[in-house]
């Protein structure tokens, strides 16, 4: 063995979807993928064992690309722009590549801003410069560059493992036909289009080669063409000489990148069997555990490990597994962490751990400019603490306690919150980063055990950590109000003392650790990952950023709408009145009851247990049908109150006054289809089909040279229920791009007009809701027994809708639960009920959660890939705003209005690939205006 160092490094990013691409989609028992983690694992293992038996390195690291993104975007936007994104699956798999790396104990090297490639080409020459050799492992032929052998001092070469061939200067000369220094200059004229680097049009390798053979260089081939004889050649070396000297600057390796880690640190031991136990058992990869457990060194890859999935978990494992054993939470063991040496402690434990639960604590319920008053950890049971950060008094002159200060503490846990190696978990996470990122923290990877509930639980009970803790920990919490007090007594949590906010914050941080542990347990054993991982999970993030965004409201066209709305409700008021033959108030329901049945004597009312006549909106409607007209101007009255109160008056006040925005809050818990609630302004139900409704919509607009868009699905959910319930007529009929009402007024009634359109628009929906046919019968203002007919031949015309609904509700009789496409359940435990009425909501309900469900997992996951598909199209600064239902609004300058619009479709339409092919297609209508209203 020589003693001269030899370096290896290996070009990780191309191992990786090698592995990807080399075996069958695989699970680990947390029901995350881990196909491409265990392609990756072998191909080290075996890489270790060669070398070990060459016993050729002394040094070696892997590469990586930190990401898609490096300098060269900033010289060429098109720079990779054809580049699809990575497959979903292998999207979680990156952070566990790193942690195989890891548990090799070999070095993981990335840097942001810079390519794997460029890293590899600055350790190569920094190693030359020290008289080392250095083996490349990896046969990308860009590397090739970095090729050398003279015939005294360091050398340079590659390994390709594939072929278990060196690549040397002969294997150059024989591919490029050029030496490794001018393997840039061929680059350059041939161009790449897997890396959309340009190159001359018409220019393939072979002429690359000859040009730079006769020229010497891409400058004198350039040069020398103005010389040539005419021909196509010529006049493209001419035309496109910017774009080869562009594309020369994006195809030459970067060699002085400053080196993350010294040479010395990438020193080649032996491989300590105990990290990599772990990693190998907690993936389930049990052949190679076992081969280590037998004493053997990493070596040629084994047999595949059987596939771990869910349905096989489900098969093989209880129903409801059981945390291992804990001690019961005991708050007197947390701490108060007050300085640095204890922060780094701390940090240096969720380093360990490679996962730590994560809670904010703030000054107001605000996540857009609530005040961070400090950060709990946990790293396990009974180790958890909390970092006071904006403790102390409003006043001035109060008396701070000692804490660190903010942007010392800020600085080191951002380092842990954007640590691919550490899993972050948080309770409702999307609040934390809405905190963190006002002071410019990311926080990723992420679990959030509120999302994780709902995609196994959504409609068995609330997701909130203080009921999660009872139901699953048996333990109660401290609450909110046990320490800062009620009403007029109230305080901030930046005025609680300290050893009260370590209990109340510090136990919040370790129930989401142990929620943690039994739900990710649980999501692989009941189906939920798929569900959770592609659709649920990656909206955290999103949907803050939605948030923080917010959007434009004009303030003095509410005051306006307010004051119509006042004068309109002033002036019913008087007509009210007049028809009841006397003033009341219309706003009380007890005085309003007496006047409908009491003084003017109408029939068919009904008393709650309290004995006050009903005047609820279904009373209001039934008595309107019968043409009672002081119920119809009631209803009117009703709806302006509604409008001006919910939105007219009250945005006004929720504008907020440091962004000048509106900005509502979105549950991703709250609505047990799946789909989004809005809060604080409620957005979501803004009426759309009045003309006094669509007004509110008009107060929403654009920024100052931007435009709004609104894309909205085209009638998704009929869409979605021709595809499940697989109605040919129906999906003939979207095929062909049809009318789907008239189509439907054709097989109904014979025959299209504005009247049976509008009738079968009305059955369409109505049926796919469940409804009776009493119901039915009031929509359409026809007797019980007409519906009833009407729905029987809406059934016989399409046999497949009565097929779903039968088949849906014996399913949710049978399981408790119904699933949308992607899996996600929905449960309804009152559909067995002994009470009628409980039973016909619940089989309501079932029948429309399959498809409305479904509905909301796609917007869901066309919302992931947005911010991205965006990006990449070089329109980050178009942003989305908001999400109503089936439709996404967005803010875009009115100069990429149009070009926005493409990718805003192209997402939308393909949300369900590659999980789902749809036998209808999506349809997406985008409008743009400089109000909301504008846009429809």
């Amino acid at each position: 063995m020589s003693d001269k160092n030899h370096l290896y490094l290996v070009d990780g990013s191309s191992y990786i979807f090698r592995a990807y691409h080399r075996l069958p989609p695989l699970t680990n028992p947390h029901g995350v993928p881990v196909g491409a983690v265990y392609g990756y694992t072998t191909m080290l293992w075996k890489l270790a064992k060669d070398l070990n038996d060459a016993e050729e390195p002394t040094h070696l690291a892997v590469i990586l690309d930190h990401s898609s993104q490096s300098f060269r975007n900033e010289i060429y936007d098109q720079y990779k722009a054809n580049r699809p994104p990575p497959p979903e699956d292998l999207v979680p798999q990156f952070p566990l590549i790193r942690d195989a790396t890891r548990a090799f104990s070999l070095p993981c090297i990335e840097m942001e801003g810079f390519e794997a490639d460029d890293l590899i080409a600055s350790y190569a020459e920094a190693a030359v410069r020290e008289g080392w050799d250095v083996t490349i492992v990896s046969s990308d032929k860009d590397l090739m560059q970095l090729i050398r052998e003279p015939a005294e001092g360091p050398r340079v070469d590659m390994l390709d493992t594939m072929k278990n061939a060196h690549i040397g200067l002969e294997a150059v000369n024989e591919k490029f036909g050029v030496p490794p220094e001018l393997v840039g200059d061929v680059l350059a004229l041939m161009g790449d289009s897997v890396d959309n680097v340009p190159g001359v049009r018409g220019v393939g390798p072979k002429t690359a080669t000859k040009l730079i053979q006769e020229y010497g260089s891409l400058t004198a081939a350039l040069d020398g063409a103005a010389t040539m004889k005419p021909s196509k050649l010529r006049d493209n070396l001419i035309e496109h000489r910017a774009l080869a000297e562009l594309s020369r600057v994006l195809v030459d390796l970067k060699r002085d990148c400053p080196l993350p880690d010294p040479l010395d640190a990438l020193k080649l031991g032996a491989i300590p069997a105990g990290p990599l136990k772990l990693f190998l058992d907690e993936h389930g990869f049990r052949s190679l555990s076992a081969k280590l457990d037998n004493g053997a060194a990493p070596s040629g890859p084994p047999t595949l490990p059987r596939k771990v999935s869910a349905s096989a978990a489900a098969s093989s494992a209880p129903s409801t597994p059981a945390l291992p054993p804990m001690p019961a939470i005991d708050r007197s063991l947390y701490e108060t962490v007050t300085t640095i040496e204890a922060l780094d402690r701390w940090i240096d434990a969720a380093r360990e751990a490679h996962i730590v639960a994560v809670d904010t604590e703030t000054a107001s319920l605000d996540s857009v400019t609530g005040t961070l008053v400090g950060v709990s950890l946990s790293t396990g049971p009974g180790k958890a603490c909390y970092i006071p950060l904006g403790h102390g008094g409003t006043d001035m002159f109060a008396e701070r306690p000692d804490q660190i200060p903010m942007g010392d503490a800020l600085g080191r846990l951002h380092a842990l919150f954007t640590d691919e190696a550490v899993l972050k978990v948080g309770h409702n996470l999307k609040y934390d980063i809405g905190v963190l990122a006002q002071h410019g923290i990311g926080i990723a990877p992420y679990d959030d055990t509120m999302v994780m509930s709902f995609a196994l639980d959504a409609g068995k009970h609330q997701h909130g950590l203080d009921e999660l803790a009872k139901l699953h920990l048996e333990h109660t919490c401290l609450t909110f109000k046990e320490i800062c007090g009620t009403g007029r007594a109230q305080i901030s949590f930046a005025e609680v003392p300290l050893d009260r906010a370590t209990a109340y914050a510090a136990e919040d941080a370790e129930v989401a650790w142990r929620l943690w542990r039994l739900l990710k347990l649980r999501l692989p054993i009941e189906g939920g990952t798929r569900i959770y991982e592609m659709v649920d999970r990656p909206l955290a993030i999103i949907v803050e950023g939605m948030e923080r965004a917010g959007i434009v409201v004009d303030r003095d066209y509410l005051a306006r709408l307010s004051r119509e709305f006042a004068n309109d409700m002033l002036r019913m008021e008087g007509e009210i009145h007049a028809l009841a033959g006397q003033p009341f108030a219309i706003g009380s329901p007890k005085q309003l009851g007496e006047i409908l049945f009491d003084k003017l004597g109408l029939k068919g009312g009904r008393k709650g247990k309290s004995g006050v006549w009903s005047t609820d909106q279904t009373e209001l409607e039934r008595l309107e049908r019968d043409g009672v007209p002081i119920a119809r101007k009631i209803l009117e009255w009703r709806q302006l109150a509604k409008l001006k109160s919910t939105y007219t008056d009250a945005l006004q006040e929720q504008i907020n006054p440091v962004t000048g925005r509106v900005h509502t809050s979105y549950s991703l818990v709250g609505a047990q289809t799946g789909r989004l609630s809005s809060t604080d302004p409620n957005l979501q139900n803004i009426p759309i089909r009045t003309e006094i409704g669509r007004q509110i919509r008009d107060a929403f607009i654009a920024a100052p040279d931007h435009v709004l868009m609104a894309a909205d699905y085209s009638q998704i959910e009929l869409r979605l229920a021709a595809h499940m319930a697989n109605v040919p007529e129906l999906k003939e009929a979207f095929a062909q791009g049809q009318d789907i009402h008239a189509a439907t007024a054709i097989e109904l009634f014979g025959e299209v007009n504005r009247d049976t359109r509008g009738k079968a628009k009305t059955v369409n929906f109505s049926i796919l809701y469940g409804i009776s046919r009493w119901g039915l019968a009031g929509r359409l203002e026809i007797t019980p027994d007409e519906a009833q007919a009407l729905i029987a031949r809406y059934f016989e015309r399409f046999p497949g809708i009565s097929d779903y609904i039968t088949d849906t509700l014996e399913r949710a009789r049978a399981q408790g639960y119904t699933e949308t496409l992607f899996g996600r359940k929905t449960w309804f435990p009152r559909i067995k009920a002994a009470s009628q009425n409980e039973r016909a909501g619940s089989e309501r309900a079932a029948i429309n959660a399959p498809i409305q469900g479904t509905s909301a997992d796609l917007i869901k996951r066309a919302m992931a890939r947005m911010p991205a598909a965006l990006a990449d199209a070089g329109l980050s600064d178009v942003r989305m705003l908001l999400q109503v239902h089936d439709e996404l609004v967005f803010e875009a300058p009115e100069a990429k209005a149009e070009a926005a619009g493409e990718i805003i479709r192209r997402v939308m339409m393909g949300a369900a690939e590659p999980v789902l092919t749809l036998s209808v297609p999506l349809e997406v209508e985008i409008g743009v205006g400089k109000s909301w209203g504008d846009a429809h």
